[in-house]
């Protein structure tokens, strides 16, 4: 059926209508119109430009896949997302370095999962060397630790202008400042969306990549996401002496969180970023401690979820919320990496927010998730390594929508 063509009587604005505009729904858009040219995709994001959120307020690092369950989406995904980001950026001339990175033990209870992380990283086909302390400052002379990984695939990339060259090479159309407010899903007809400005949308298929947002989208749709999006602020400083660092530096992360602690990212633009520490945000774009949104707040109070994850992993939660509230604490936690840090060189940097899926019973969602409903496909959590695996996601999302399509 042609894009423009009705069915039932239905004259439809397009065929698939993406919402969000950041990198996984841009990227949807982009997998869809090279897979099947001539298809016609409209992409709502709410804000003035693309990638305002999740995207544009990361580390900027290309991860190369170490951290995630073998088999995994998130590990087959970022394995493979990895070398097609940097394809992609030397192929349209985005800023992008593959630099490598060390993962560093600085304490010996740390060395038995730095060990199993070794092992995890061969698992997932990534080759890694690991180092005694007195090889580390081969890479980082400036770094201390009692042993570490070499991760030589690891890069970071400017993820804005990434965003922005998939937006144009879909050739979707991109209609910024278009806020979703209500959808209408009509089954064996499609759906229908009317943004903040009153204008409707009719498609044959939605695609929901609403990060921050995607639960309430698959609401709003009459889908039971089965989840709910609890914030995770994460706070960046920038590092008045960047020379101290070469290169990207983390700790061995704790494998019952899907964060991984305050490290250190030399980007793109010669600065080094130091963070994130990870936050309950008290709005879905909660972006300061100063932005509190009730109705949001709310929501997440609501969601028993939110109550199991705060009961399982308080300590946990107790040390992020010190080093959120304390600049010497957070600098305490960089000089067990980076011995020569001091609290004046941590300059205050913008903030992130993680869209962090939490089930029902308090687990954190570790891995990608992607629902169906009638004519919709659900992105439910994408955080981290979402940017660097935004090609195969988007790639995944577009099979899903287009098969859907097919049937429509």
């Amino acid at each position: 059926m042609p894009a423009h063509g009705t069915a039932h009587g239905t004259a439809y604005d397009c065929d698939v209508l993406v919402i969000g505009g950041g990198i996984v729904g841009l990227s949807t858009a982009y997998a869809i119109t090279r897979a099947a040219p001539g298809t016609r995709v409209t992409v709502l994001e709410k804000e003035p430009g693309p990638a305002r959120h999740q995207t544009g307020r990361n580390s900027g690092v290309i991860h190369s896949g170490v951290y995630y369950r073998p088999g995994s989406l998130k590990a087959r995904y970022a394995v493979r997302g990895a070398a097609e980001m940097v394809k992609f950026c030397a192929e349209y001339g985005i800023a992008h370095a593959v630099t490598g990175k060390l993962i560093v033990a600085t304490e010996r209870t740390e060395l038995p999962r730095l060990h199993a992380l070794v092992q995890r990283a061969r698992e997932n086909g990534i080759p890694v060397r690991e180092l005694g302390a007195a090889q580390i400052p081969e890479y980082e002379p400036e770094v201390r630790g009692l042993a570490a990984m070499h991760v030589g695939t690891t890069g970071v990339c400017d993820y804005v202008a990434v965003a922005r060259q998939l937006a144009h090479a879909s050739g979707a159309e991109i209609r910024y400042g278009a806020q979703v407010r209500y959808v209408d899903r009509r089954p064996g007809l499609g759906v229908a969306v009317r943004t903040r400005s009153g204008d409707v949308l009719r498609a044959r298929v939605m695609v929901n990549c609403a990060g921050l947002h995607c639960d309430e989208i698959a609401r709003l749709t009459g889908d039971d996401p089965g989840m709910r999006i609890v914030p995770f602020r994460g706070e960046y400083y920038e590092l008045a002496r960047p020379e101290l660092v070469r290169g990207l530096v983390y700790p061995v992360p704790d494998p019952a969180f899907p964060f991984l602690g305050v490290h250190l990212t030399r980007g793109v633009d010669g600065g080094v970023h130091v963070g994130p520490n990870a936050v309950p945000a008290l709005a879905r774009e909660g972006y300061g401690w100063g932005v509190v949104r009730p109705r949001e707040l709310g929501g997440t109070l609501a969601w028993p979820g939110s109550w199991r994850t705060a009961r399982r992993h308080w300590r946990y939660g107790a040390g992020e919320l010190r080093r959120s509230l304390s600049k010497a604490a957070f600098t305490t936690a960089v000089r067990k990496l980076l011995p020569e840090v001091r609290e004046d060189d941590l300059v205050a940097a913008p903030a992130g927010v993680r869209a962090q899926a939490v089930l029902a019973d308090g687990t954190l969602v570790d891995d990608f998730l992607i629902h169906e409903g009638a004519h919709a496909v659900h992105v439910l959590n994408a955080p981290s390594p979402a940017a660097t695996a935004s090609l195969p996601i988007g790639r995944e999302v577009g099979r899903r929508a287009l098969a859907m399509l097919g049937g429509a």
